[in-house]
């Protein structure tokens, strides 16, 4: 939870640099977030999550983990992709896909932390 929280924390602060932000960043570390919160909250359930970086996948398999999970395929096709497309020579990101990605990922994050929290004794 720690290295996810941390990944959050970069993105938010890269986001909101003045001089030269880094867009491609907000968007990988968005994506790395979310993809350590949802393994954490596999872990939390006693699954051993596989060494992927595929939202949707990992998605699918805290369905099975945690019954009362779901969340939009779309947005978590919009982060997988952010996180590699960006990351990579041939395109950069722009404030809207990092705003985007930044959103989705705030989102999420509240909602597996929700749930991250109700697996915790007394949670």
């Amino acid at each position: 939870m720690r290295k996810g929280n941390g990944d959050f924390a970069t993105a938010r602060r890269e986001l909101s640099a003045v001089d030269l932000p880094n867009y491609d960043a907000v968007c990988f570390h968005a994506q790395q977030c979310i993809e350590k919160l949802m393994k954490g909250l596999l872990i939390e359930r006693d699954s051993t999550p596989p060494k992927i970086h595929d939202l949707a996948e990992l998605h699918r398999l805290l369905i099975r983990a945690c019954p009362d999970w779901d969340w939009d395929l779309g947005e978590l096709h919009y982060l997988s992709r952010a996180a590699v497309e960006f990351r990579y020579p041939g395109e950069s990101a722009d404030h809207e896909d990092a705003a985007q990605s930044m959103a989705i990922c705030e989102r999420l994050r509240i909602a597996l932390m929700r749930h991250l929290q109700r697996s915790e004794p007394g949670g």
